[in-house]
This record gives structure tokens, C-alpha cells and sequence, in this order.
């Protein structure tokens, strides 16, 4: 299964990384961070479709797909086309991300920044804060339930947002049970990385009310963020169509497609 190994190897990096920085040394850099930013704020339903814009060098189902030498750049012209939070991956041995290049966001906009990666222990979350991070990516699909109910409130706790990530109605229902308030259904099956753009559709409904809906994967058009938007999308999380063309232009033209249409009520 592509998920389990891809979260085993993001927990085995973490342990090896505790070696040189212990638990106590993160926690301590967490906590004296300033306190993040409210990302429900920033993402919160409006009259069309916010972005979360990701800083994305590769992923296993397309290898790579750009090299992105300054990651604090590209997330400063995702802010200067739009988005209204930035996604970063940290997951190194598949996508080819750092808690450096966190780090590096955290430090070049104004915007909440996600730490994107396979989080399924304390210490991770608590690096995630000490890097500066304002959300937190926990993947309902890799993590039992009491694990995901106590790494949700970590998060909480540590003044971060969770994006609870579902992938099914009854994954839906698990982060409703846990009270998860940003809830992203992905399109891509984690284990197959197989698409499938028309489940946020089908699974939306059963988003809590006073949740914030995210939409995530099989965005490469204007025309996919129309689709989302249509099927009761908040936000969507866009990566690889960033990375590979003009960031700003393209957001541009996503923000547009998910605006009201004429004599649609705003």
C-alpha cells in the first residue's frame, strides 16, 4: 500500500531526525514560536473559491516536476497572484520537500502555511510549529481513529488548524467525529494515486455545516475549479498546474473560474 510505506518512511525520517534534535528541543521551539495564523480566517467561505496554492517539486505517481530552487519565491508570487494560503510539501524521499523549505515560506508571506506531509506521531506536529507552520495535513486513511483524534488536538492545542484529509463518505464521517472544521477531500486514492475528480461531489454533503470544504487533487484547468466550485467547494488545493506554468497567471485564471458567473447572486 503506497500510503502506509509513504507515511512509514515520513515517520521513520522523523525518528531519525529526533536523534539530533530531541523532543524536548522541538517542543521547547514550538512553543516559543509566534502564535500562528488563523487559517479558518483566511480560508473561510466567501462568494468563490479560495486557493491554497502548493510548493511542489514531485510526487510519486508524476515524478518531477519542477525543480523549484527558492521556495520562499514561488510562494511569494503564489501571494502576489491571490492564494490565499500556501501548501508546502516536506516529505523528502518521494516529493523532494524539507522542513527547510517551511521554514523558508513560513518567513516570506503573509499567508497560513501548510506542512503537507504523512504526519502520524507528537514529535512531527511539534516540528511542524517549530518550523513555523499554521496548518497541519493529518490523512484520515493513515491514521486510526484515537491517533487521529489525539493528533487533532495536538494541533489545536499547539494554536495550528487541522486539514483532516478524506478520501471516502465514511473517512468524511471520521473527521466529522473528531470535529474537524477543514476537511479536504482528495481526489487522488493514496493508494493507487489513482483520479477521481467527481468524489468531492458525491461525498460533500456529509461535510459538517460549520466545516470548511477543501477540494484537493485533479486540478490542471479554469474548468476543474469551476467543477468543484459547482459541487459545493470552499477551497481547493492546487499544486502541480502552479508549479509547471506562470504561478500567477495560472492563479489568476483559477480564481476567475471559481468567481460568480453572471447573475449569479455574490
Amino acid at each position: 500500500m503506497v500510503l502506509a510505506d509513504l507515511t512509514a518512511g515520513a515517520v521513520e525520517d522523523a525518528q531519525q531526525r529526533a536523534v539530533t534534535r530531541p523532543l524536548a528541543e522541538v517542543e521547547r521551539a514550538a512553543l516559543s514560536r509566534q502564535p500562528a495564523r488563523d487559517a479558518l480566517a483566511a480560508l473561510a467561505p466567501a462568494d468563490r473559491v479560495k486557493i491554497i496554492a502548493e510548493v511542489k517539486r514531485a510526487s510519486p505517481s508524476r515524478g518531477d516536476l519542477a525543480s523549484i530552487p527558492d521556495p520562499a519565491h514561488q510562494a511569494s508570487l503564489y501571494e502576489q497572484g491571490g492564494a490565499s494560503a500556501i501548501s508546502v510539501l516536506t516529505e523528502g524521499r518521494r516529493f523532494k520537500g524539507s522542513l527547510a523549505d517551511l521554514e523558508a515560506v513560513t518567513t516570506a508571506v503573509s499567508l497560513p502555511v501548510l506542512r503537507k506531509d504523512f504526519i502520524a506521531t507528537p514529535y512531527q506536529v511539534l516540528e511542524a510549529r517549530a518550523s513555523g507552520a499554521d496548518l497541519v495535513l493529518l490523512i484520515v486513511a493513515a491514521l486510526e481513529q484515537p491517533l487521529l483524534a489525539e493528533l487533532h488536538a495536538l494541533v489545536l492545542e499547539l494554536g495550528m488548524t487541522p486539514l483532516v484529509e478524506t478520501h471516502s463518505a465514511d473517512e468524511v464521517s471520521r473527521a466529522a467525529d473528531i470535529g474537524a472544521r477543514l476537511v479536504g477531500v482528495n481526489a487522488r486514492d493514496l493508494s493507487t494515486f489513482e483520479l477521481d475528480r467527481d468524489l468531492f461531489g458525491r461525498v460533500a454533503d456529509r461535510i459538517p455545516a460549520d466545516a470548511i470544504k477543501v477540494a484537493e487533487s485533479a486540478v490542471l484547468a479554469p474548468a476543474d475549479v469551476a467543477h468543484y466550485r459547482a459541487a459545493g467547494a470552499d477551497v481547493v488545493l492546487i499544486g502541480e498546474a502552479l508549479v509547471t506554468g506562470d504561478p500567477v497567471a495560472t492563479l489568476g485564471a483559477f480564481l476567475a473560474a471559481g468567481a460568480p458567473t453572471e447573475g449569479e447572486s455574490a
